[in-house]
């Protein structure tokens, strides 16, 4: 069965991690991922990134930019720019991450290629927008966390800020940049006209902030981090420690505080009327949490789990190995594996959207410039002679 995406193409000018993740999820779907990369600077700074990287490639550069055909193309030199308008002439897509001011100075947004091609869908994904009096200024994952109000509630709260050990902020605004990079494409079959598409880290951070923001800005509530890990509000929801590790539960819901103090054998504490609601459960958050963290230390964690699951929302505190091999992750079928000129067999972690009937596509991605002249010869129909004298015009 064919893939979804099949049949669009992207030339992706992307680097690091936000970027490249985006076109990861739409190349496993089917989508033609051409990913530009500048031939004087040595291409994307992460196939260099460590630990394992070599020759010019790294399992950081693989796990986030398979299936990417790549292409050297240097904007520099007016041979490269010409040979830039002439593939956006026959692609749907142009993806950028880079600072929210290159994509003007560097003719990759909608004014400067429409006339090329009227249908091109000009994706930016920046630190800070296209917009705004810090445009022009470079942005990581870290710097928003920080900057979105992340660190100031992730930890306990006698600890310095604290970042979440997962790029949360690169990896949610890819995904944020793929689904409007998919709106552009619908929109452009549908009128035959493309159009600009401006997506930024922050922006994504401080969406997410989301429920906390509303608290915040429309009552004096004061968003701050909680013992350990603790949600703002509903009570019991939090890390508990057992007798040999660390579970996680969570009573969103009425009937799931009635459902643990079932399972946990305190049917008083369901009957305690400190105790009914949400609300009286936050004002005597401190007498309810003391009791529940002396009866989750007199069992394991793997005891607690089997009395809760199905019962009780509760998950193991795993470590990262432990996800890896969690039997519902592999279920799932989350963990995938594919041949590797340099690495052998890969593993790395699947595609988490899952249509009936589509198999992801799993490949990894080429070497720097190695699918050049493939590309110029099959999309364009320039002839080697034509392909080496751009080669000494440094346009490639």
């Amino acid at each position: 069965m064919s893939l979804p995406l099949e049949g669009v193409r992207i030339l992706a000018f992307t680097q690091l991690g936000a970027g490249p993740y985006a076109m990861t999820v739409l190349g496993d779907l089917g989508a033609e991922v051409i990913k530009v990369e500048d031939p004087i600077t040595g291409g994307d700074e992460a196939r260099n990134v460590p630990p394992y990287a070599r020759g010019g490639d790294s399992l950081y550069f693989q796990s986030l930019n398979r299936n990417a055909r790549s292409v050297t193309l240097n904007l520099r030199v007016p041979a490269g720019r010409e040979l830039l308008h002439r593939l956006v002439g026959v692609a749907d897509a142009v993806y950028a991450n880079a600072r929210g001011d290159l994509p003007e100075k560097l003719g990759l947004d909608y004014p400067s290629l429409k006339r090329f091609n009227p249908r091109i869908v000009c994706c930016s994904l920046s630190g800070f927008g296209k917009t705004g009096p810090m445009r022009s200024e470079p942005a990581y994952d870290y710097l928003i966390q920080a900057m979105a109000g992340f660190m100031s509630v992730t930890g306990e709260p006698d600890a310095p800020p604290t970042r979440c050990g997962v790029s949360v902020v690169d990896f949610s605004a890819g995904l944020l940049s793929a689904v409007a990079l998919l709106v552009g494409l619908l929109r452009a079959r549908a009128t035959g006209v493309g159009c600009d598409i401006d997506v930024s880290l922050l922006d994504t951070a401080i969406s997410m902030l989301n429920y906390m923001a509303a608290w915040t800005l429309n009552s004096d509530y004061r968003v701050e981090r909680r013992p350990d890990s603790a949600h703002q509000t509903l009570v019991p929801s939090q890390t508990f420690a057992t007798r040999d590790g660390f579970i996680v539960v969570m009573c969103m819901k009425e009937k799931f505080w009635q459902r643990l103090c079932e399972r946990i054998g305190t049917p008083e504490l369901a009957a305690d009327p400190r105790y009914a609601t949400f609300a009286d459960r936050l004002r005597n958050r401190d007498t309810l949490v003391v009791r529940l963290k002396e009866i989750f230390r007199t069992r394991s964690a793997a005891e607690w789990l089997s009395l809760l699951r199905g019962h009780v929302p509760c998950a193991p505190v795993h470590s990262v190995e432990e996800a890896l091999r969690d039997e519902q992750v592999i279920a799932r079928e989350m963990i995938v594996s594919y041949a590797h000129p340099q690495f052998g067999k890969l593993r790395v972690v699947g595609c988490p959207i899952k249509i009936e009937g589509v198999q992801p596509r799993y490949g990894p991605a080429s070497a720097l410039g190695a699918d050049t002249a493939d590309v110029l010869r099959d999309l364009l129909g320039l002839a080697d002679a034509e392909i080496q004298a751009l080669a000494r015009a440094g346009a490639i």
